[in-house]
């Protein structure tokens, strides 16, 4: 049978040593920009949502992040010529369709996306949150 009433600060304290997860270093062979892409990534979420098996799946996907950045920078420079290459445009679009689907997919598979880690209760509790303006309120 137990102990009768609150328990001492001694007995909920924790015992043993407390383990220290360490978040992943970025590969040595990433860019510095796609450095910092992992950087932000892995700072953005738990200490252990990346184990071992996902760092070559990470770091797939900020090489395809750094290379849609270019790809946009690229587009961005056709539409600014007079006048656009249209073939040269399409093609430039086709390219980011594809660097989009690899992201999508591979954010979707590490679970980093919105929708991966999307639940309908977290929705319904974000949507009865929104602001709402009243037509009485200006």
């Amino acid at each position: 049978m137990g102990t009768r009433g609150p328990r001492s600060s001694a007995a909920i304290e924790v015992r043993g040593a407390v383990a220290l997860i360490e978040r992943p270093q970025p590969p040595l062979d990433l860019t510095p920009e796609e450095t910092d892409e992992w950087a932000a990534i892995v700072d953005s979420l738990p200490a252990d949502w990346f184990s071992r098996e996902t760092h070559g799946l990470l770091k797939q996907y900020c090489r395809h992040i750094v290379a849609a950045r270019r790809v946009a920078q690229l587009i961005d420079q056709e539409m600014s010529r007079d006048p656009v290459d249209v073939p040269m445009l399409d093609k430039l679009l086709g390219m980011q369709a594809r660097e989009t689907g690899a992201m999508k997919a591979m954010a979707a598979s590490m679970r980093v996306s919105q929708q991966a880690t999307y639940s309908t209760k977290a929705g319904a509790t974000a949507k009865s949150k929104q602001a709402r303006s009243r037509p009485w309120e200006g």
